[in-house]
């Protein structure tokens, strides 16, 4: 069909390639205004063309609809082939343009046939046409579903329970709308515990200088004394366990994370016993522009059965998309640090960084390789603290791979902290401590079976300092295995 205004023309398109689409059921060429007519005329021509091209429209719409047949002989039964259903309503496509019923009933034929994403849009046609069709909104909540559009599917639900005729309904259709809702609503949040629990050798359980001895200053003079052992690094076998219990709360563009661990190392130097407690919360707002996040959480250390530290903490991370492949972010965090029988040591900590995150993929595994470089400030509360505030940097490099037969990680760290006033008389003549400190951290994981993880850790830090006190090496290595409770 052509309608025609001098030299321009309309052309419309009523039989699509593929009956079950309807995003191109009419297509208008853009007329071209007559060439040397002044700007009045052209708008003339232009609307008297749009007048035309719609009353043409509207007369080829009525036409199609009055010709649709009867679909009642179509409605399924018990024994529906709907595949066959389906093969039988699409001839009828041209003939139903204006038909929600039509296309209610071609959607749920093609949904029961598998087809979901022709059933997506043949249902999407019906409610345009009728947005109050109760059948095609019920089959539209499950293809949105089945698409994987949970929350679009969950609202679309929540309207048919909203609907003024929903009691009106069978008994059968209302248990299945309201099963559906519950179970997908039950899909929006997730809960998890775990228990790990690893065995491992520590060279250096108490954390205890490497030195083993200190130079004092004393009246200007250096004295050299001898650590006792109790002061050396003790090694040893210890038993390491962590058990944690996480609850994500997922919204449409939105997500509630709560997350709360026990750890603790047990070993035959009862003094250097640990037992830490964390619970952290974050909300997260991923999108595809733009995502970010901000958490707070409170941890609590004891050592050898005594407290020893507790810290508050709150920070907030921000990501733009990018077409580069490493993604670039920002975080920032303050922690409080009270130490318990140490109140002079007590402080606030800021960090403010950058960092890049880039997921790969390759022939032998999917790997995510993430650096971050990190500005600290560390300012005492108590002005009697030794070495007063300390300044300083951080960089670490993280690269975690996935293997045929399990995940690997690595993670390498870097920090420098200097104090701004002499740490004590007693040590170097009061010079400003400084303290360079760097680790290593190689972690395997492989599932065993259902529920049941292998796990392998392996740490080293090595830390440096002016002072003979403050220089450390400690290493670790452990096995054991994660169970999903």
């Amino acid at each position: 069909m052509a309608v025609t205004v001098n030299c321009c023309v309309v052309s419309i398109d009523v039989i699509p390639d593929n009956p079950a689409m309807f995003t191109n059921r009419f297509a208008l060429s853009k007329p071209k205004a007559p060439i040397g007519l002044s700007g009045t005329m052209q708008r003339f021509f232009y609307t008297a063309f749009l007048s035309i091209a719609y009353f043409g429209l509207a007369i080829f719409s009525s036409n199609a609809s009055a010709q649709c047949p009867d679909l009642a002989p179509f409605y399924p039964d018990a024994d529906v082939n709907w595949l066959s259903l389906s093969l039988q309503l699409e001839p009828m496509s041209p003939e139903c343009l204006d038909s929600s019923e039509f296309y209610a009933l071609l959607g749920a034929a093609k949904l029961n046939s598998g087809n979901i994403a022709a059933a997506f849009e043949s249902l999407e046609r019906a409610l345009l046409l009728e947005p109050e069709n109760g059948g095609a909104q019920m089959d539209y909540a499950q293809a949105l579903y089945l698409q994987g559009q949970l929350f679009s599917a969950i609202q679309v639900n929540d309207a048919l329970l909203a609907r003024e005729d929903f009691e009106e309904l069978a008994g059968s259709l209302q248990s299945i709308i309201r099963k559906r809702q519950r179970s997908w609503q039950a899909l929006t949040t997730e809960r998890s515990a775990q228990l790990d629990i690893l065995a491992g050798f520590d060279n250096n359980l108490n954390g205890a200088p490497d030195p083993s001895q200190l130079t004092l200053t004393l009246s200007g003079e250096p004295i050299v004394l001898l650590l006792n052992e109790e002061f050396r690094p003790k090694s040893g076998p210890y038993m390491n366990f962590r058990l944690g219990g996480r609850y994500r709360r997922l919204g449409a563009d939105y997500q509630h994370n709560w997350l709360t661990e026990v750890r603790g190392r047990l070993s035959e130097d009862s003094e250097s016993d640990l037992l830490q407690v964390d619970s952290r919360y974050a909300f997260i707002r991923p999108g595809r522009k733009q995502s970010w996040q901000v958490s707070t959480g409170i941890s609590h250390l004891q050592f050898g059965g005594s407290s020893l530290y507790t810290g508050v903490d709150v920070s907030a991370r921000y990501q733009r998309a990018s077409r580069l492949s490493c993604k670039p972010y920002y975080q920032m965090a303050t922690q409080y640090q009270s130490f318990h029988n140490q109140r002079q040591l007590n402080a606030l900590e800021s960090k403010a960084g950058i960092g890049l995150s880039c997921p790969r993929s390759s022939s032998w595994g999917n790997h995510q390789f993430s650096t971050e470089l990190s500005l600290l400030s560390n300012t005492a509360t108590e002005s009697e603290r030794p070495g007063g505030d300390r300044d300083g940097w951080q960089a670490s490099v993280d690269w975690q791979l996935d293997l045929p037969l399990g995940e690997f990680r690595s993670q390498l760290g870097y920090t420098q902290l200097k104090d701004t006033d002499g740490y004590s008389p007693l040590l170097a003549n009061g010079a400003q401590r400084w303290l360079r400190r760097s680790y290593l951290l190689l972690q395997y994981r492989r599932p065993l079976f259902e529920g049941t993880t292998l796990l392998i850790n392996m740490f080293h830090q090595d830390q440096h300092s002016n002072l003979e006190l403050f220089q450390t090496v400690d290493s670790t290595i452990e096995i054991g295995i994660s169970l999903a409770l």
